[in-house]
């Protein structure tokens, strides 16, 4: 186990992404004492989707039921409540793999490595040609939205495949999906096949 273990914060459905901004409120204990350990270092904590729900008897140990590839998160911003909860603000990091975890805290753990998503060997032109079709058809999936998503869509295609990402609609599987791909090009075709048919045949 690596000496400095990094603090999980495992969540239902959700796949953080890097470049995006994300809010969450953090009312259990063990996450304050996360939140107080990630303000003590400086350090980010990682974010990984809960695959199974516990249940009132689950089935394998929390350990087992949290996927084993997530997203650094970056504390941007605290707002301490009075009942000792508190509202915070993380933009996501780099992707990471678990290699394994710590049972020693009040919070799940782990030694991680950190996974960057690679670009694609050469292929410029093919990533802006994704990038655009991947707009287009969020621009249609989101038709009610769409001057507010050209104003807000960002240029590099990294952040473009996560902004499609969080608002195309999909599940919390094709979400991890395009997180766990081998490079951008292999990300954005990811979220291209997740469109809907017939805005992937308009592309």
């Amino acid at each position: 186990m690596a000496p400095n273990p990094t603090p999980l914060f495992p969540l239902p459905s959700l796949v953080l992404f890097p470049g995006l901004v994300l809010p969450l409120y953090v009312f259990e204990q063990r996450y304050r004492d996360l939140l107080a350990d990630t303000r003590k270092s400086g350090e980010p904590f990682g974010i990984v989707r809960i695959l199974e729900a516990g249940g009132e008897e689950p089935s394998r140990p929390f350990q087992e039921r949290v996927a084993k590839v997530g997203t650094l998160a970056h504390l941007r911003s605290v707002t301490d409540h009075d009942d000792g909860t508190a509202s915070i603000v993380v933009v996501g990091g780099e992707r990471f793999r678990i290699l394994d975890f710590d049972m020693t805290r009040s919070y799940l753990s782990a030694a991680i490595q950190e996974d960057p998503l690679p670009e694609g060997p050469g292929e410029q032109d093919m990533t802006a040609a994704l990038s655009r079709r991947l707009l287009d058809g969020l621009l249609r999936v989101r038709a009610s939205e769409a001057e507010a998503i050209r104003e807000h869509a960002p240029q590099e295609p990294l952040l473009l495949a996560s902004f499609a990402a969080t608002l195309l609609p999909l599940s919390g599987d094709q979400r991890e999906q395009a997180l766990d791909t081998l490079d951008l090009l292999d990300r954005l075709e990811t979220l291209i096949s997740f469109l809907p048919r017939d805005e992937r045949a308009l592309n």
